[in-house]
């Protein structure tokens, strides 16, 4: 029996989906993150010693990573219509997206996140105006720019095909629904960019995926 080590409002949902995609029977270990500073909680650590989520135990073998938990799965356990055959242009761009997820699109969208807070945190008020002048300034010349050309360049792409990799689903498109969804969140993604938002409708509305989030909990990206 694998076990997902899941933590909430996080990137083990997309592992929890792609195990309900491939039908393999799975067990859940709950983590919460701390309500103050939405860090995960120390127990990641008993599993993985980075302690973060997604963590995944099958037997004897622990796999951290999404990206390397989506290749561990689907070379162990079937790939069925879920990579495209090797070899073939479609096989290049589902591995393009796998990487582009994590190597590309969620850098900006964190370091979003952390200058948010750091505008908009407590703080000492002398200090106050210059962290919110810097982090204003670092997004508005970095960050958001950043954002915003990897939206406009994912707009494009998905409005060839309808999925990353194609005209079918893929496993791509499961490792882009974290990124995508914090840019819906977090990053500016709205309805200017109607291809991308009728991507993430359509993933919401796969039995899979409602499979998937019924069974991890709420999931709420934060912002």
């Amino acid at each position: 029996m694998i076990i997902v080590h899941h933590l909430n409002n996080s990137r083990s949902q997309r592992i929890l989906w792609l195990l309900e995609e491939l039908g393999i029977p799975y067990e859940i270990k709950f983590h919460e993150r701390d309500p103050k500073t939405m860090l995960a909680p120390a127990s990641l650590k008993a599993v993985h010693p980075l302690g973060k989520s997604p963590v995944i135990v099958d037997g004897d073998v622990t796999v951290a990573e999404s990206g390397a938990i989506v290749e561990y799965l689907l070379e162990r356990y079937g790939q069925g219509p879920l990579i495209p055959a090797a070899g073939t242009p479609e096989r290049l761009k589902y591995t393009y997206w796998l990487h582009f997820a994590e190597g590309s699109a969620m850098p900006p969208l964190l370091l979003k996140l952390i200058f948010d807070r750091i505008e908009t945190g407590p703080m000492p008020f002398f200090i106050r105006p210059i962290a919110r002048g810097i982090a204003q300034k670092v997004k508005g010349a970095f960050i958001q720019p950043q954002i915003t050309r990897q939206l406009d360049y994912m707009e494009a792409e998905i409005a060839k095909t309808g999925w990353f990799t194609g005209s079918q689903f893929s496993a791509a498109d499961i490792q882009m629904s974290f990124p995508l969804e914090a840019a819906a969140a977090r990053g500016g993604l709205d309805a200017s960019r109607p291809q991308l938002m009728a991507w993430l409708k359509r993933i919401h509305a796969l039995p899979a995926y409602q499979r998937a989030l019924e069974k991890g909990g709420a999931y709420e990206l934060l912002n």
